[in-house]
């Protein structure tokens, strides 16, 4: 994987392992010589992890919509930032310059990008690697919603298993590098039945 997009929040968190934690995975990318995709902002977690990642030598690419700019504080910094229209053009463009994705902790944009990656997944418009950084449990409950659904029928088990999660940085790489060299995604057709989308 050249390059991770990683979805996070534009706050820190009450927690101070959620800051220590995303300037791991940013010396874990550094290391592996992948570079950063994300969303773009210099507050919360992401100006974290896009610092830690400049600060190391790393690569950084951050798009933000032009209404964001002034409020989640557009990181000039980087080395290149794209500044778009909308939040699709936004989202469409992390996931192409991206051959992988990462949820660390964050709020509804965090989620809402999470979903919609993993239903892109899902209805087979992309096949690239899924993982969720768990620190401090921080997705515990959202795994076990997500396990709920199954057992209600809602999420086959074949898209259960289309992420990986863990709660050290380094581990998670490692385990989204196995998935994308086993080509252990699913691949789903290009006209799924409506009930997939649901």
């Amino acid at each position: 994987m050249k390059s991770v997009c990683v979805y996070c929040g534009a706050r820190n968190g009450s927690n101070p392992l959620h800051h220590k934690q995303a300037q791991v995975l940013a010396a874990a990318m550094v290391n592996r010589n992948t570079s950063l995709v994300y969303g773009g902002g210099n507050v919360g977690l992401m100006g974290v992890i896009a610092d830690e990642m400049m600060r190391l030598g790393g690569t950084v690419t951050g798009v933000i919509p032009a209404s964001l700019v002034a409020r989640e504080v557009g990181h000039q910094g980087l080395s290149q930032l794209h500044v778009v229209s909308t939040m699709h053009e936004r989202k469409a463009l992390m996931a192409d310059l991206s051959d992988g994705f990462i949820a660390m902790p964050g709020g509804f944009g965090t989620l809402d990008e999470l979903f919609e990656i993993l239903t892109w997944a899902q209805l087979g418009f992309h096949n690239k690697p899924v993982g969720l950084l768990n620190t401090a449990g921080y997705f515990d409950h959202l795994l076990q919603f997500i396990d709920h659904a199954a057992t209600e029928g809602f999420i086959g088990d074949e898209h259960r298993r289309m992420f990986c999660v863990a709660d050290d940085p380094a581990l998670l790489l490692q385990q989204m590098l196995a998935m994308q060299s086993a080509s252990q995604l699913t691949h789903f057709s290009d006209t799924p039945d409506a009930g997939d989308l649901r």
